[in-house]
């Protein structure tokens, strides 16, 4: 079996990328995430994707290595991880009754040999939130460490009117059926 990593700290994941059934590593990419200046949502969570897979790959040479990002896109600009409640608050403000994009890239790599990539997109329409509903929510769940400010797999469904995608699990940050994709192109063994 070759060995597969996992270029991503984050438990939503690892969690998703379990549910292949694949065995890997995780490994803590160190990637400056700062959007360069006139970079689209869809090309920053394209370079970040591809950052994290080589950053990995350098250190580990005979593995194969998954890199992810998904950056929300609202009007055009990228919308982060609020890291607090007030900006959480903001956020979901801003997005009640709205319809936000999220680009969702995944690198598939190894330090010498062919780089396989594949892009989500997924639309999330937020139905009209109040404020009390908003903090409520935010109390609830703290969604700090995630763009956006919701949790879909969590109580954050209920604040959508519709989520429109190829795949759910894009929107939860791994699209697990580009990636068992890429994986069966790469010689791993799945159903």
């Amino acid at each position: 079996m070759m060995p597969l990593l996992l270029a991503s700290t984050s438990r939503y994941r690892r969690e998703l990328l379990d549910r292949l059934r694949v065995p890997f590593r995780v490994a803590r990419p160190e990637v400056d995430e700062t959007p360069l200046p006139g970079e689209n949502p869809a090309g920053l969570a394209r370079r970040l994707a591809q950052a994290k897979a080589a950053a990995i790959a350098a250190q580990h040479p005979e593995a194969w290595v998954i890199g992810a990002d998904q950056v929300a896109e609202v009007a055009g600009q990228p919308v982060g991880k609020p890291g607090n409640r007030d900006a959480a608050l903001a956020q979901l403000t801003a997005m009640s009754g709205q319809a936000i994009r999220f680009h969702t890239s995944i690198c598939l790599q190894r330090e010498q040999g062919p780089i396989l990539l594949a892009e989500d997109v997924t639309t999330v329409r937020f139905r009209a939130l109040g404020v009390e509903e908003i903090a409520r929510y935010v109390d609830l769940e703290q969604p700090f460490d995630c763009a956006g400010s919701f949790k879909s797999e969590g109580l954050g469904i209920s604040l959508f009117e519709a989520i429109e995608s190829r795949d759910p699990t894009a929107l939860v940050g791994l699209p697990l059926i580009e990636l068992a994709r890429l994986l069966r192109e790469a010689g791993f063994a799945l159903p």
